[in-house]
């Protein structure tokens, strides 16, 4: 597959966001993809294969992949990565597209249609919570009371911190204690997981634990009634990290929004279940949002 780079300037501080693109322009809408935190895309590895037909982003978050960490450390709300998103889209000279976000990212794609409705075609919200998702982090909500201790750790250590996760993050024992904690250790290779590891280790631990915080504040519950383009939420069965009563709910709030539901899969569904997944998401485009363009752009008849 093809690809290509580009770089926007965000609104808000003036920090330069990569993206890349795919595809070729045409008469199907495009899609942007919306990673969880800590990620620069391994959770997207086969759909973007299997959407290579159809013209696509992937911007990388502040701090994330290739884009620097933000001028202003502060700017790194869900608020901020909305406006990012539309960012890119103007770079891109991208009129609207379909959202499609993965943990955090279905929280950064509900806030990009609050603050830019005119700029989102659809939405596909994949094992994600639309708001307070430290509050239901593995069924409870430690982490969530735990997390102001964890960030003045952070910020008394952060080189020692950052130098630790270093060495110990893209290791094959992290993916040993992962598979035994979340994914699916008989549906999960891990060259396909090993690349969120190593995207993990590069990360300032300042700027995930800010983030982290800031997701966890967040909530587009509200809006969730209110939204009027094709939405389809897929879930994760046995997803610790967004149980998914979670996307039943939001499937429930949103009118008409569809609902895959994957049993025995976990959070990392995308690539446990990746032609599922595909399928389901191509058919869903196909159905809800390119049949509805190519029916509000034909000729209209007169008698």
């Amino acid at each position: 597959m093809q690809t290509a780079w580009g770089y926007a300037v965000a609104p808000s501080d003036g920090s330069p966001l990569f993206y890349e693109s795919w595809g070729e322009r045409g008469s199907r809408t495009p899609v942007l993809l919306c990673d969880g935190i800590g990620c620069d895309g391994y959770v997207w590895r086969y759909l973007k294969t299997d959407l290579e037909q159809r013209f696509g982003l992937h911007p990388h978050y502040r701090g994330h992949g290739r884009t620097a960490p933000p001028r202003d450390p502060q700017r790194v709300s869900i608020e901020d990565l909305a406006d990012d998103v539309a960012c890119v889209l103007d770079d891109a000279l991208v009129d609207r597209a379909v959202l499609v976000g993965h943990s955090m990212g279905v929280q950064v794609a509900l806030e990009t249609y609050r603050r830019h409705a005119d700029r989102v075609a659809g939405l596909v919200l994949v094992c994600g919570a639309p708001s307070h998702p430290l509050k239901t982090f593995r069924g409870s909500a430690a982490l969530e009371d735990v997390l102001p201790t964890i960030q003045r750790w952070i910020h008394r250590v952060p080189n020692v911190i950052n130098r630790v996760t270093r060495f110990v993050l893209p290791t094959r024992l992290a993916y040993e204690v992962a598979s035994r904690l979340e994914i699916r250790r008989e549906l999960v290779e891990p060259a396909d997981f090993m690349p969120y590891l190593e995207g993990m280790a590069r990360i300032d631990s300042r700027l995930f634990i800010a983030m982290l915080s800031a997701a966890g504040q967040h909530s587009a519950d509200d809006l969730l009634p209110t939204i009027a383009v094709p939405s389809l939420v897929v879930a994760g069965g046995r997803d610790g990290f967004t149980p998914p009563d979670r996307s039943r709910a939001m499937a429930e709030a949103i009118p008409g929004a569809e609902l895959l539901e994957i049993p025995n899969a976990s959070h990392t569904a995308p690539i446990e279940r990746p032609h599922l997944v595909d399928w389901t998401i191509r058919d869903f485009l196909r159905r809800r949002v390119d049949a509805a363009v190519e029916e509000n752009s034909a000729p209209v008849k007169v008698q």
